[in-house]
């Protein structure tokens, strides 16, 4: 019994020294048809990530396969010029397509949902449940404000910090 006490106390001691947060669950929509999400989309906005840096022009193409995943090639423009990521996406049974885990090395794979999308896919939500991922995404380069700043009120709503966003420059598709 004394282990399990420890045990708890010691898990305590480290959430509360690393800053650990909980969140509540995060809610997704409610069926995806990959049909329609494949294709061509851009990046409007973003959380920036370590994978990203230096990153403009960013974009992510879908290609549903026969092979039981869907294919992911992400681009981004760098100053030393194009960057290109081949990745798979595996659908989490039972999710009605909207939960998916994205890998670009195996083994591993990170959590991809969809928590917005518009009913003519012109534009989707993609976040992780601990908040640290999020990526505004649409069929074209800009959004224009009204929808974007809908999609704003949406994710604090569902828990993400609209500071922490930064705008993706889509210059070179103009």
């Amino acid at each position: 019994m004394k282990v399990l006490s420890y045990t708890f106390i010691i898990s305590v001691l480290m959430m509360t020294l690393f800053g650990c947060k909980s969140h509540p669950p995060l809610d997704t929509v409610d069926n995806v048809d990959l049909e329609k999400y494949a294709g061509k989309w851009y990046e409007i906005a973003a959380y920036p990530q370590k994978f990203q840096k230096g990153c403009d022009c960013t974009t992510a193409e879908y290609e549903l396969t026969d092979k039981g995943y869907v294919k992911v090639i992400n681009r981004c423009k760098k100053p030393e010029g194009w960057d290109k990521a081949e990745g798979k996406a595996f659908v989490q049974k039972g999710t009605n397509n909207t939960k998916l885990k994205v890998q670009f090395f195996w083994p591993f794979r990170g959590k991809y949902w969809i928590i917005g999308l518009a009913d003519d896919y012109s534009w989707a939500v993609v976040g992780h449940p601990n908040r640290k991922y999020l990526w505004i995404l649409s069929r074209t380069p800009e959004m224009d404000k009204s929808t974007y700043n809908r999609i704003i009120d949406m994710i604090e709503e569902k828990g993400f910090d609209r500071s922490k966003l930064k705008v993706t420059d889509q210059s070179c598709f103009e």
